[in-house]
């Protein structure tokens, strides 16, 4: 009994020795507490509403243009018809445009978000970095979401050339 608790007691110490300091840090609530942050949001939304209403006064444009096609329709040539047509076509195309330019991979919002929220974000960053360069943390995890992100880790924890060496790729 006395040998298994001086290993167990062992075990303890040694597992003590190598623990690294993680911590967590909840972006959004950090977010939620800087007035830049709220402020460019803010921007944000109020331009996203805008160019909602610019895409929506199109769409019922579009529509007006369809009915009032579905009306004539019975009237106009074949010739007309196919005018009309391609009216409507174009006019579609450019809906479908103006929606990926405001709202697309790389479009007004993404670029609008990059410009006032990426320094924020940025900032953070570097405030964690330093912080847990200073406080000796090996690793910091953002809560923030349902799948933690790993926001700062410290090189010499990086065991991949370890595995490319059991793996027989570096030497």
């Amino acid at each position: 009994m006395k040998r298994l608790s001086i290993i167990l007691a062992s075990l303890l110490i040694a597992t003590i020795g190598y623990a690294q300091k993680t911590v967590y840090v909840d972006t959004d609530y950090l977010l939620s507490k800087i007035p830049a942050y709220k402020e460019a949001q803010q921007q944000i939304d109020e331009l996203t509403k805008n160019w909602q209403v610019e895409i929506e006064e199109q769409r019922t444009a579009l529509d007006a243009l369809y009915k009032q096609y579905q009306i004539d329709k019975v009237l106009l040539s074949n010739d007309m018809k196919a005018k009309r047509e391609q009216e409507i076509l174009d006019k579609e195309k450019e809906l479908k445009e103006l929606q990926k330019k405001r709202f697309g991979a790389n479009g007004d919002r993404v670029k609008k978000e990059e410009e006032l929220i990426k320094p924020i974000q940025d900032e953070i960053f570097n405030a964690i970095k330093e912080l847990a360069s200073s406080q000796g943390y090996a690793f910091v995890i953002d809560a923030a979401s349902s799948e933690y992100t790993l926001l700062y880790s410290d090189s010499k924890y990086d065991v991949s050339d370890d595995v490319l060496r059991k793996l027989g790729y570096v030497k």
